[in-house]
């Protein structure tokens, strides 16, 4: 139980920094290099991590979204080391614990100049890891929580695809603060309202 309240308060402090970040950020966007403050439409979490802002002046939102991004990532790898306990397959929980942990580091990693293999990396393995604990959850009966964790997959999908193709770019900044809250909302559940007893092999009677 504590080490519930432990990744929830991580999570909090995670995303008091990065709106603090947000609220110094002195401006620029993608659309407007002279826009000031930071657009939620048009801005990515990106544009804290540089030492100047798209508009040209000094970045002072850089240390506060570092430090909500190394907390998210603390949050998320507590997580996955938690969730791993309730996953009965040894092998399995190996794979949602130590590929979660990984995805983790190199989220945290983003936040420096090899943003974009950083990025890649993280995609793949924290795909990995929330598709193994989709299949625990598909096995259990879980209703709810199934339909959370397709629409928390169709969400990241659907960022990654415009990511690396660039369809549909226009949307990407909205879609990325949609996945942060629904990956946010999928974690805390799943945190909160589901046990070890959820995801036992359900045992055939015997005739």
């Amino acid at each position: 139980m504590a080490r519930k309240h432990a990744i929830l308060l991580v999570i909090i402090v995670s995303v008091l920094l990065l709106v603090v970040a947000m609220l110094y950020y002195p401006g620029g966007s993608r659309i407007d290099k002279n826009s000031v403050g930071f657009d939620w439409k048009n801005n990515y979490f990106s544009n804290l991590f540089g030492k100047t802002a798209l508009n040209g002046s000094n970045n002072p939102s850089r240390l506060w979204a570092i430090a909500g991004m190394f907390f998210l990532s603390i949050s998320f790898a507590l997580f996955f080391t938690e969730f791993s306990k309730r996953i009965p397959l040894k092998s399995s929980a190996r794979v949602i614990k130590y590929f979660g942990i990984a995805a983790m580091i190199s989220t945290f990693l983003a936040v420096t100049p090899y943003h974009d293999l950083m990025i890649t990396i993280s995609c793949t393995l924290v795909l990995i890891s929330i598709f193994y604990i989709s299949v625990y959850v598909f096995k259990s009966k879980l209703h709810f929580f199934k339909i959370v964790c397709i629409l928390c997959l169709l969400a990241l999908y659907s960022s990654i695809y415009v990511y690396y193709t660039g369809n549909f770019v226009e949307f990407l900044p909205i879609m990325q603060k949609v996945d942060f809250a629904m990956t946010i909302i999928w974690m805390l559940s799943l945190l909160y309202f589901t046990g070890v007893n959820d995801f036992k092999p359900v045992e055939k009677l015997s005739r």
